[in-house]
Formats: structure tokens, sequence, C-alpha cells
């Protein structure tokens, strides 16, 4: 009777489920972007998946890939261009699931401003928050108009990316959303243009993508973090406007015009098959790297990305 008790009252005092805990660095502050993240730890489908996910906004939104690279997160939000970068620098990291699956990037002046075409930022100064991976972008798209890096200055605005254009610190700015700051700029009166990265010579590419260090990630936590964010996006798709009332839930400054705005432009970008690969892509973009003598030589796709589901 006492191994019984003992067994009940452990039985009691253990939950039914361990949750295993992930750490999760954004790329930026929560935004719609993030929508499948957030739609999925409010509608408890990391829970179901057996996690606890802590997500963490950036103080550097170049510093989340680093930070797993060194085993000071388990996945990281970041962007296709710099994951290239990053590993033909030497960064263990490896894609392991998209998020946003079209280019969001765009080159972005003042509507009204003296700036018509590219070829016109020739002496100008131009602002960007992630140095690398936007200069690499930056660097085609000023080719094709007889530009190059050394005719403009760069300036590192971080965050202040359309309030820098506003104010007239530069003339331009690079890795401006067009689904964010164009509608930033909109609510403030002043109108901006997008000179869009894939309509002036840049390959189409993944905008926002999760890495993980190959070295160190849990294959099968990673691939039931996707099984829960691919959930959220069905449910996004099939409820857009219930999917926003729960992602302006999560936290007070996320319910304005801005995020609304920025919702409904975000909803056709997101990634359907999280986990799915577009081999195509890592290996044209990777071309064009190489070409522009951004990197040196080139790396397999198996270097740069893997399709967990395909494993």
């Amino acid at each position: 009777m006492k191994y019984l008790i003992t067994a009940a009252a452990l039985c009691v005092a253990t939950p039914a489920f361990a949750q295993d805990k992930m750490t999760l660095l954004l790329d930026w502050f929560i935004n719609p972007d993030h929508g499948p993240i957030i739609v999925a730890e409010e509608l408890g489908y990391f829970a179901d998946q057996g996690l606890e996910v802590e997500i963490i906004p950036p103080a550097d939104p170049s510093a989340p890939p680093k930070l797993v690279a060194a085993g000071q997160g388990d996945i990281a939000v970041s962007y296709q261009p710099s994951q290239h970068l990053h590993v033909a620098e030497g960064l263990p990291l490896i894609r392991v699931g998209t998020l946003v699956a079209t280019p969001l990037n765009c080159l972005l002046v003042l509507k009204d401003g003296p700036i018509k075409e590219i070829s016109q930022l020739k002496g100008g100064t131009i602002g960007f928050s992630v140095a690398g991976v936007e200069e690499a972008v930056l660097s085609a798209m000023l080719g094709r108009h007889g530009v190059t890096l050394d005719d403009v200055e760069m300036v590192n605005v971080n965050f202040s990316l359309s309030p820098s254009l506003m104010s007239g610190q530069v003339d331009a700015v690079i890795g401006a959303y067009r689904n964010f700051e164009l509608n930033q700029m909109e609510i403030e009166g002043v109108e901006g243009r997008c000179f869009y990265v894939e309509e002036e010579g840049v390959p189409t590419y993944d905008e926002l993508i999760y890495v993980a260090n190959p070295d160190r990630m849990d294959t099968d936590q990673i691939r039931r973090f996707l099984r829960a964010t691919e959930l959220a996006t069905q449910y996004i798709v099939n409820n857009p406007q219930a999917s926003w009332e729960l992602f302006k839930g999560y936290a007070p400054e996320l319910d304005d015009e801005l995020n609304a705005k920025a919702w409904g432009d975000t909803l056709p970008r997101f990634a359907l098959r999280p986990e799915a690969l577009d081999e195509g892509r890592y290996t044209r973009f990777e071309a064009f790297l190489a070409e522009s003598g951004l990197v040196e030589g080139t790396r397999p796709v198996s270097a740069l990305a893997v399709d967990l589901g395909a494993e």
C-alpha cells in the first residue's frame, strides 16, 4: 500500500508532458512579418508540439545569426542574402526553414523628392540597418544604373529607416520593407516610392528565413517548431481578421494603424510550407554574389540550407 501511495503522489507531482525549451532570436522588433510565430504562440501550437519558445527581439538587428552561430540561441530569424555572406565568412549556420517567401526589401526614396531614378543617387547618402547584406543588394541595384558603392555615402541608421529618410538625413534607404516603411510614411503624411530589388537585377530570394547552428541544433525540436508555424500560417490565411486580433493582442504596442496596414500587405508573402527548400533560389543567389565579387567562389546548396522534411 505504501508503494501505491508513493507512486500516486509522483504521478500528481510530475507534469504529464515536459515542454522542450527553445530560444528564438528575431531579426527586428516584433511586427507583422513575425505573424506565424506570434499566432503559433497565441493559439498554443508550440505547446501542442511540446515546445516552450522564448521569443527575443534584438538590440542589434545584425546580431541574432552570430549569436546562434556562437551557441547563444537555438534558432534565429535572418535573411537569405545574409545567409550566403555568413556562410562564406565561415559562420556555422544553416537555413532550416522559411518565414517570408518573397522579397520585401526595397530601395526607398521620397515620392516627391529629387530622386526619380537610381542613377541620381550618385554622390548621395543611403541609410542602412544591417551591414553586408544591404551593401550586396545595393551594389547590384546601383550597378545597373552606372553607380557604384564608392559613389555613395552609406549611413548606419539602425532601426530608423523611414525617419532618417523623412527627416532628410539621407537621400534613400536600403532595407526598407514595402509592407512596413511605405505604410509608415503614408501615415506620417510623407509618401515614399520603392525601387523593388527583384526588378533591379537582384535574383528573387526568401526574405526571412530561420537559421540554426548545424553542429548544435536539435533537428526534432526544429521540425516541431516549423510544424507549429505552418499550422499558424494556415490559420492566418483562412482567418485573416481573427489572426490579426490574436496578433495585436500579443502586446499593446502592436495594436496601431501601422501594424494593421502592414498585416494585410504581409499575409500573401508568408511561406505556406516553411520546411520546403527552393534549391534554385540558393544556387542563383550564390552565383549572383560570386559574379558580383561579394563572395569568393561558390558553395553548394547543402552548405547553405537544408530541407528537414526531406531527411
